[in-house]
Parts: structure tokens; sequence; C-alpha cells
């Protein structure tokens, strides 16, 4: 196997992690089975280890930067880690073939999301949408609301969270996603702290980036026990995540979101493909053009 390659592979899913507040497994569990032929529990488990590598190197920039919101992080964990846990263990005894459909509908989920979601992100800054939507009691007792520097628009974005019981409830689902396709969980949490609970895109992202270490590292650790984890892999995705994950998080602040997530939805869209191209070939024996099986 081809360890630059692999590692070419960590620095693009560390990178687009960091980008888009994703754990880069939608990167990396696509490229390690669809391209390198590796099996998809095994892609999955060593996925999950690196995604620790990509939160830690992005998360900590983001920190710095006064983007991520802290106290939603830690808020919204306390059922993410709890799924995470529940989804590690249904991978290890699902059937391979309902993974790879699985993540071939999250992925096209999450392609349909990127051009969706923050397309009107600049206007709502300009008109105040953010800060002027009313927080809910929960919200506001806990002092969830804050506010971050957007470098691209050089203004102090003020936001209000709003919807806390449904995110909290949301978070559970997404780290039972994390467990189950080792994809850090950030494919649910950045839409619905954008969409549902009132987060900025930036935010959202900064705030996800935070919290998908945590939730990688109780499903990881499920992995590890039961011998998932191909450390060979491991190591090379490790260290190209890192480098890809800290040039991300350095320019993430600068640039207009919604141009990167037109162009990752596109990308997801043909690893969606490749993931339907493996579960219709396991099923029912045809192999679709394009993809390694």
């Amino acid at each position: 196997m081809n360890l630059l390659v692999v590692m070419m592979a960590g620095i693009m899913a560390g990178f687009i992690g960091a980008l888009m507040g994703l754990g880069g497994g939608v990167v990396m569990v696509p490229t390690l089975t669809a391209v390198l032929g590796v099996d998809v529990k095994e892609a999955v488990a060593t996925s999950s280890l690196c995604v620790i590598a990509t939160s830690i190197a992005g998360a900590a920039r983001y920190v710095r930067q006064g983007i991520t919101n802290i106290k939603l992080a830690l808020f919204l964990n306390i059922t993410t880690v709890a799924g995470a846990v529940t989804g590690a263990l249904l991978a290890v005894i699902a059937p391979r073939t309902l993974l790879y459909l699985v993540l071939s509908a999250v992925l096209a989920y999450l392609s349909a999301s990127q051009v969706i979601t923050g397309k009107k992100e600049e206007e709502k800054i300009e008109r105040g949408e953010f800060a002027g939507s009313e927080e809910d009691k929960l919200a506001r007792l806990l002092g969830l609301s804050d506010s971050y520097y957007d470098a691209a628009s050089k203004v102090e974005v003020q936001y209000h969270v709003r919807r806390t019981p449904l995110g909290l409830t949301v978070s559970y689902l997404a780290g039972v996603m994390s467990g189950l396709l080792g994809i850090g969980g950030g494919v649910l949490k950045v839409p619905i702290m954008n969409q549902v609970m009132n987060v900025p895109i930036k935010a959202s992202i900064g705030t996800s980036k935070f919290m998908i270490g945590v939730t990688a590292s109780a499903s990881a650790t499920v992995y590890f026990m039961r011998g998932l984890v191909n450390t060979l892999l491991a190591a090379p995705l490790a260290l190209g995540v890192i480098l890809g994950a800290t040039l991300g998080a350095q320019i993430m602040n600068r640039i207009r979101v919604k141009h990167l997530k037109m162009l990752f939805g596109g990308v997801l869209v043909y690893f969606s493909y490749a993931m339907l191209a493996k579960f219709i070939y396991l099923t029912v024996g045809v192999a679709l053009p394009g993809v390694r099986l």
C-alpha cells in the first residue's frame, strides 16, 4: 500500500475538515475504502483515531481566534459522547453492506447541505439576524450565546442560541453517526447549530471542531479495544491530518465559507457514489464504473 497516498489523503481530510468543522472522516473513510481497498470497518476504526488528531490541530487555533463557543460545545457533548459509544458498538456488529449504504446516504445529505446552508450568511450578518433572534430560556440560563470577530467581513458577530433542547437531542444522533461511520459527527453538528440553534456558520465550525475530538475519543477507544485500528495506516494518516488541519484553520476565518461549501459538496457527490457502488456490488454483484471495488 502506498503510504504517501495515505498521507496525502490525511492532508486533504484535515484541510477540508478544519474548513468545514468536520472530523475529516468523510474524506478518509471513502478514500481508504474506494481508492485503497481497505475494509470499511477497519477504515472507520482507523479514521476515528485520526479524527482526534484533526480536532486537536484545528480546534486549538479556533479557540485562540475566539471563534469557538466553549460553553455550547461542552453542553452539547453531554449527549454526543453517549451517542458515540452507542454508534461504535453498533458498527462492530452491523453488516458491512449496511455501513456502505448508510455512509452513502450521509455523504449525499452532506453534499446537498453544503450548497444550501450558509448561502446568505453575509446578508444575515449585515442585517443582525443572529443577534436579533430571541434566545431560549435554557440558553439564557447557561449563558450559551456568544460572539466572534469575522476576519472576512471585518465585523464583530453577536448571536443568540435558540432551540437548545432540540440541539441536545440531535447531538446524541450526531454522536451515534460519529461512532457508526467514523466521521466525527460534524456532518450533523454544524448544520444543526447553524440552521436550528441560530449559531453563525463560522462559530458552528469552530465549536464543532472542539467537540469532535471528545466524540471520536469515545468511539476510538471501543474500536482500539476490539483490535480494529490499523496502526500502519494510522501513523501517516495522523501526520497528514495534522498538517492539513493546521493549514485549514489558519485560513478559514479569512475566506467566504459558502464558496468552499459548494466545492466540497461536489467532492462529496463522488464519494457518496463510490460508497453506493460498493453497496450495489456486494448486494447484487453489479460493478459501477469509476470505483475500486
